[in-house]
């Protein structure tokens, strides 16, 4: 079978994965895409990858093109995955899959009407961490699952300028994600409340004026719940991006700070584990990429500095990506879970904007 031929576009967080799609079995690193000639020269000098793009639709036209991964800024997700599903490309994007509801439906539509995948590209579900959980809850250790809480905090002051003021649910798929892939399902509904206030400066930017805001989920035909709460800037923490579950013969909870070993509950009882590596579920030529990246610790991307390296979840992704298509599969997340971890935040913010009001999510399955 011939090898899937793969364009990366966006070249910062992007680069990562370019040695992982060079060496997975099933793809081949085809072309890459950057507005700048010259940082696109010396990214495909250094991989030495020669189909070279300073233009998205020159480059979703070429017809070798089978996958597009997307890494470009938030708000060019969607139409950018709207528009390589239209040209008839699988799509992996980077989080959040969109800024908006309706952009949401342009996505659903369009990956209907090409038939081709769309997954979104979410690390926190594959990460060292979840895979241990997850592998609680297979062998049963983990028990009935009665309550989830995710968190993301991290202060984005020093990102490129269309981070200023998000709002904090607008980015929420790292602390949602977990929670709905644990249970594999999907938000209901969400009542969130806003907390503190950022400055004027920022609030202006998206009319949002929340510091930090916290939301609770209802899961969709289950009979669980999960929390999660989220902040941008201006409030004191280190980074954490955390998932805890309570089962009723185990819980887990993520280590409070960053380098200590975090802890399972059997019971009553507390102890620490060490959290092993799964890269033996991978392929064997990309395992190595679940310990370390492209860059050094000189030139390390910020997304990998404050994201921890995103816990090994990179050839996880890429793996999960490329086997989809080989096999003929939706991916995990798929189309619809993807769309409605994005929407789980947009909701909750509008939420927040409400004064805590429950809100509806939309459903885009058929």
């Amino acid at each position: 079978m011939r090898k899937i031929n793969v364009a990366i576009v966006g070249l910062g967080f992007g680069k990562e994965f370019i040695p992982i799609y060079q060496r997975h079995p099933h793809t081949n690193m085809y072309a890459i895409c950057q507005r700048t000639r010259e940082k696109l020269d010396q990214v495909g000098e250094q991989f030495g990858v020669e189909k070279r793009y300073t233009s998205f639709e020159d480059l979703i036209r070429d017809p070798q093109v089978d996958a597009v991964h997307i890494n470009s800024p938030i708000h060019l997700h969607a139409p950018q995955s709207v528009a390589a599903l239209r040209a008839g490309k699988h799509v992996a994007s980077t989080v959040p899959a969109a800024t908006t509801i309706e952009e949401c439906s342009q996505i659903a539509a369009a990956a209907r009407e090409s038939g081709k995948n769309y997954m979104m590209m979410e690390t926190a579900i594959y990460t060292r961490e979840f895979l241990y959980i997850r592998e609680l809850r297979d062998t049963g250790r983990l028990g009935r699952i009665q309550f989830m809480r995710g968190c993301h905090q991290q202060e984005m002051a020093g990102w490129p300028g269309y981070w200023e003021g998000l709002p904090p649910m607008h980015y929420a798929t790292h602390a949602v994600s977990p929670c709905l892939a644990l249970v594999e399902g999907e938000a209901e509904h969400v009542c969130c409340f806003g907390s503190g206030q950022i400055a004027d400066s920022l609030a202006a930017c998206y009319g949002s004026p929340f510091a930090v805001e916290s939301a609770l989920f209802k899961v969709r035909n289950r009979p669980v719940a999960f929390e999660v709460t989220r902040s941008l800037f201006e409030t004191a923490r280190q980074y954490i991006e955390s998932f805890d579950v309570y089962g009723d013969k185990t819980a887990f909870e993520w280590t409070l700070v960053e380098g200590e070993d975090p802890v399972i509950h059997i019971g009553e009882k507390p102890e620490r584990v060490k959290i092993p590596d799964y890269a033996r579920l991978l392929p064997e030529p990309i395992r190595r990429f679940t310990q370390k990246g492209v860059y050094d610790d000189q030139h390390a991307h910020l997304s990998f500095i404050q994201g921890g390296g995103h816990g090994g979840s990179h050839p996880h992704l890429v793996h999960e990506f490329a086997s989809s298509i080989v096999e003929g599969r939706p991916s995990f997340p798929d189309l619809y879970q993807s769309l409605n971890w994005t929407c789980a935040g947009i909701c909750a913010h509008q939420s927040a904007m409400r004064g805590g009001q429950m809100v509806q999510l939309p459903e885009f399955r058929p």
